[in-house]
């Protein structure tokens, strides 16, 4: 069976500088808010170009957190509008209705799933407050039309960077493109932790300390509270893991342009359609290769059967889910058709020459 994703293979890679990194927290007895925790912020700033990182406890937190900071700033206030893409990892939005704050959905461009930013300002109103673009799949979104809208309306830019660290826009890293940008570390993205893992990245230092005092039950020395915060910390033991496999993140998003490449030029079966590959390909760090067919679930079983292992990135549209019933009768139809055609190959910087071939063969063969 090629595997989706083999974590284990992935991380053995670096597993000396990992147990070392892991044993001197061990024998320090200093487990949070130490030397790895600021070492791994350091590199994470630098690595961005951001004047400032905070870890934090996840991908969903740190979005969170920067809308929280925002709203104890006094830029927002619950009731304003965030818009957000239809076509999203629920974490998105989720991250928008927490904090009171109203998600406004807009359609993705269907050539590369990520919002379509020429539908934005039809959704902008007096109560829009901010713009949360998601880099889907590892694919960058920006450009010139969005900086002048956000300049023209007064809007902050947030990114969700979940799952495209080291993608590049003009030169820039994403993280380092809005006003404050949210990471996942999860185990399974490109910069995978051990556990669950988040940071924060921003130029704006009132925000930062904002965000490190709400990371830290709303407080910036220790039993005095100045908000109503919650506790999301990024403990020593990931940070060290991160602070080593940071360093390898340019090399591993090279490796999976290289895959994404080979899927690109072998695959050719007239029933699936590929992901766009971007012009620039510093835009895309191959987070994810999804493909799209009408027949997804023939398609998923074929490939079963032929011992090649896929997911689905994401079954049901966030404005179909239960826990948003008050928008399930409205209609988004190209993020619909997205989700019911999307199928995730195995994709990442340690598959294997025959795997690749293998993948590529099959898909052409599927009738």
């Amino acid at each position: 069976m090629i595997k989706f994703l083999d974590l284990q293979q992935i991380n053995l890679q670096y597993q000396e500088e990992i147990e070392a990194k892991l044993l001197e927290v061990f024998r320090s007895g200093w487990y949070l808010m130490g030397s790895a925790l600021s070492n791994f912020e350091k590199k994470l700033s630098q690595y961005t170009g951001a004047e400032h990182a905070i870890g934090v406890a996840n991908g969903l937190d740190a979005l969170r957190l920067i809308l929280r900071a925002y709203i104890e700033m006094g830029f927002m206030k619950p009731g304003d509008e965030v818009i957000v893409p239809s076509n999203t990892y629920i974490a998105s939005i989720l991250a928008i209705s927490d904090n009171g704050l109203l998600p406004i959905l807009v359609e993705p461009d269907i050539d590369n799933y990520n919002i379509d930013i020429s539908k934005i300002e039809e959704k902008i109103t007096s109560k829009t407050k901010g713009i949360l673009i998601v880099h889907l799949y590892g694919r960058v979104v920006f450009s010139e039309v969005l900086i002048s809208l956000v300049t023209q309306y007064n809007l902050k830019i947030i990114e969700d960077n979940a799952q495209a660290i080291g993608a590049e826009w003009n030169d820039k890293k994403s993280g380092n493109l809005g006003d404050a940008a949210g990471f996942s570390f999860y185990p399974g993205k490109n910069l995978g932790a051990l556990g669950d893992a988040g940071g924060i990245t921003t130029n704006d230092k009132k925000l930062a300390q904002t965000i490190r005092a709400l990371a830290n039950y709303g407080s910036n020395q220790k039993y005095i509270n100045i908000y109503k915060g919650l506790n999301s910390r990024l403990d020593e033991i990931q940070a060290a893991v991160l602070d080593v496999k940071l360093n390898y993140i340019d090399e591993e998003n090279n490796k999976r342009r290289e895959v994404a490449k080979q899927f690109i030029q072998g695959i050719s079966n007239p029933k699936i359609t590929l992901p766009e590959y971007p012009d620039k390909e510093k835009e895309h760090v191959w987070h994810l290769f999804v493909i799209r067919t009408n027949d997804r679930d023939k398609l998923q079983q074929y490939l079963t059967e032929n011992g090649i292992q896929t997911l689905i990135h994401y079954p049901i549209p966030p404005h179909k889910q239960e826990a948003y019933k008050e928008w399930n009768e409205l209609s988004f139809p190209i993020s619909e058709k997205i989700h019911e055609e999307v199928l995730s190959l195995p994709i990442s910087s340690i598959i294997k020459k025959e795997d690749i071939e293998k993948i590529i063969s099959v898909l052409n063969g599927f009738e």
